[in-house]
């Protein structure tokens, strides 16, 4: 198992995601350190190995965007578009988030410890994303896909224009957007939001979760409406 240090004082986000996009076979099971991250943009992006990246700081923009397979840890917070457009593996930030977190996510599972800011899981497309704390307005706006759970609170016009994702909120919702409902939650829902917090190391009862989904009358044009929805 090969281990590699990146010291982004004096290596660039370039050299280290050139030897995170080497060959799967050579990057299997390898564990990559990356010091002195300093809010660095870009870091660890488009990985497809199964790989460990960990950042031991604060991360920019885009950390673990497009991910395919790896782990990433960021022991710290993170930018605007963390996990952006993930494909599949891990990605772990134990601080905060800011704007767009798992924004357009296919796949995978996003684990936010502290709080998310706004629009966290916007056009999310298949992903899972568990945030510890609250989130921000507009959080899974247009979300077309995948799950939310939130441990905290969310902000306004949660859900606006929900396609088929399903969210998971524990706290307060100050507002659900156009389209979203609240809706009685199943076994089925209970024993979902049980795997995913086991999944990000989180012991909250599942039952105190409310569910969040599409009422669908969003789903065809209707003339009659008079743009009135």
């Amino acid at each position: 198992m090969e281990s590699m240090k990146f010291d982004l004082e004096g290596s660039s986000v370039r050299e280290l995601n050139q030897y995170l996009h080497g060959s799967k076979e050579a990057l299997e099971g390898a564990k990559v350190d990356v010091t002195s991250p300093n809010g660095a943009h870009n870091i660890a992006v488009g990985v497809n190995a199964h790989a460990t990246v960990t950042v031991q700081g604060h991360a920019g923009y885009y950390v673990g965007g497009m991910n395919q397979l790896a782990t990433i840890i960021v022991e710290g917070s993170a930018g605007t578009g963390v996990a952006e457009n993930m494909m599949s593996g891990k990605v772990h930030v134990k601080g905060f988030a800011s704007n767009g977190a798992g924004a357009s996510a296919h796949g995978g599972l996003l684990v936010i410890d502290g709080d998310a800011g706004l629009r966290c899981g916007i056009s999310l497309k298949g992903g899972d994303i568990v945030v510890g704390g609250s989130v921000g307005s507009f959080s899974a706006f247009m979300a077309q896909a995948g799950r939310m759970v939130i441990c905290g609170d969310a902000g306004d016009a949660l859900g606006d224009s929900l396609y088929e994702a399903v969210l998971y909120v524990r706290g307060e919702v100050k507002s659900l957007g156009a389209d979203a409902q609240f809706e009685p939650i199943t076994d089925a829902d209970v024993t979902a939001v049980g795997a995913l917090l086991d999944a990000a190391g989180l012991a909250h009862d599942p039952r105190s979760f409310k569910r969040i989904a599409s009422a669908r009358t969003l789903y065809h044009w209707n003339a009659d409406a008079d743009q009135e929805y």
